[in-house]
């Protein structure tokens, strides 16, 4: 209470200007009276000159508190303008030349500052409006209970209701709650009053007012996948059509010759060693065309991989005594043990050896094989010393080779090997000399 008391006893701001003047000016003008009043003086001449100097007292008693109180008032008006957003209002009197004109002037410059900032907050938040409008991918905002609290025309054609309809409903009432618990990398398949189809889902979190929200953004796969799919029959159909035209031209020619051949009457001298080379010949053909589809096969029915923990070590040797055509060099390395299918890891290596041997006899150059631990993973090197790779954009097509006798689908395979094992294959120039590396990553 004495507390409450003693606050309320003080002086505000202008009462001390007012004290603090009256003191200052209170001495003289108690001696100028009692000059006044003890001298010698008429009656009239004391009244008068009493109420003069009164007057005058109190007239600048009157201008100090109004010349101290008056700028801190506007100062305070200036700065609720502020506070209210209307920065539009400027201070007179704002100069260098004095104290009280360089707060003005201060005053003046934060408000154009903040004039301009908020012009700039204005002009992209109307960009970014017309972006989510404009853009053709859905995007949700959602407050930490979940209710929606923007959305834009994407979104608003999708869910097949305007704006005012939606706001405040939950990602439940939306139909949206299993894209919260999805996985990011996989697709999910959604069904919407605007559209159904496999949708990419892309999660993220932001904060406003110091509460975190949900941006949701959905898209559409549907249209991509499709594509895709076309490309990729197309490129199949592309690769089939080659390669069974390469191998029944031939033999519907050696047919067509045989057929005249059997027509002769009578039949040359030699008719059955010109039919035994025409039959060979396309049982040659077919027999191409035969180890083409069971390549095709092979590639399109990889089954899962059977894990289980294999040595490395006694898995490459294996793999370099299978090469009779040169001596691979094994780089010395550690013990390591990894989880995987040793069957398909062994048929991923020997791919790689074998297209390394190929690449180091053209040049008489050599192979060597080395391992490395990482982290979280083993790398396996194949290197080579022979002229290196010059078309790197067909190296994993299926069915592309430059090689008289290959089938197109070692790298292939081997890639889809390491990726079946949550690994990678990259091949690549060697930087530091002739030839190319093969880095078949492996997680331990």
């Amino acid at each position: 209470m004495a507390r409450k008391t003693k606050r309320s006893a003080r002086l505000s701001y202008e009462g001390k200007i007012t004290w603090l003047t009256f003191v200052a000016v209170a001495p003289a003008v108690i001696i100028a009276l009692a000059l006044l009043w003890f001298g010698d003086h008429t009656p009239k001449v004391q009244w008068t000159l009493t109420i003069l100097i009164v007057g005058c007292m109190a007239a600048f008693l009157l201008s100090t508190r109004e010349h101290a109180v008056r700028p801190l008032q506007t100062l305070s008006n200036l700065l609720a303008a502020l506070r209210e957003g209307d920065y539009s209002i400027r201070a007179r009197g704002a100069r260098e030349d004095s104290a009280l004109g360089e707060v003005l002037l201060e005053v003046n410059s934060l408000g154009e500052t903040l004039r301009q900032q908020r012009l700039g907050a204005f002009e992209a938040t109307a960009l970014l409006r017309t972006i989510m409008s404009e853009i053709d991918v859905a995007i949700f905002t959602f407050d930490p209970e979940r209710r929606l609290r923007l959305i834009n025309r994407a979104g608003e054609t999708l869910l097949g209701r305007p704006m005012d309809k939606l706001l405040g409903k939950t990602a439940q009432e939306l139909g949206l709650h299993a894209c919260f618990h999805a996985d990011n990398d996989e697709p999910l398949t959604l069904s919407f009053p605007g559209g159904s189809g496999r949708w990419g889902i892309g999660r993220s979190t932001f904060r406003e007012q110091g509460l975190p929200h949900d941006l949701l953004v959905l898209t559409d796969l549907s249209r991509t996948l499709r594509e895709e799919e076309r490309r990729a029959w197309q490129r199949l159909v592309r690769v089939l059509g080659h390669e069974m035209n390469n191998s029944l031209a031939p033999i519907k020619s050696l047919a067509a010759s045989l057929e005249s051949l059997l027509r002769r009457e009578p039949l040359p001298t030699d008719w059955k060693e010109d039919a035994s080379s025409g039959l060979n010949s396309i049982a040659s053909r077919a027999d191409s065309l035969s180890r083409f589809l069971q390549a095709y096969t092979r590639l399109t029915k990889l089954p899962p991989p059977q894990k289980q923990d294999i040595d490395l070590v006694p898995l490459i040797q294996r793999v370099v005594d299978l090469e009779p055509r040169l001596k691979v060099q094994v780089m010395p390395g550690p013990k390591t043990v990894i989880r995987a299918d040793a069957a398909q890891i062994e048929q991923a290596l020997i791919n790689l050896v074998h297209n390394a041997v190929d690449a180091a006899l053209e040049t008489h150059g050599n192979v060597a094989l080395s391992w490395r631990e990482k982290a979280n993973c083993v790398e396996i090197l194949v290197e080579d010393e022979g002229p290196g790779i010059m078309n790197p954009a067909n190296l994993f097509v299926p069915f592309f080779t430059t090689k008289p006798d290959g089938s197109g689908i070692g790298l292939p395979l081997s890639r889809q090997i390491a990726e079946a094992h949550d690994g990678t294959l990259v091949l690549m120039n060697r930087e530091d000399g002739h030839g190319a590396q093969a880095l078949l990553r492996l997680p331990r």
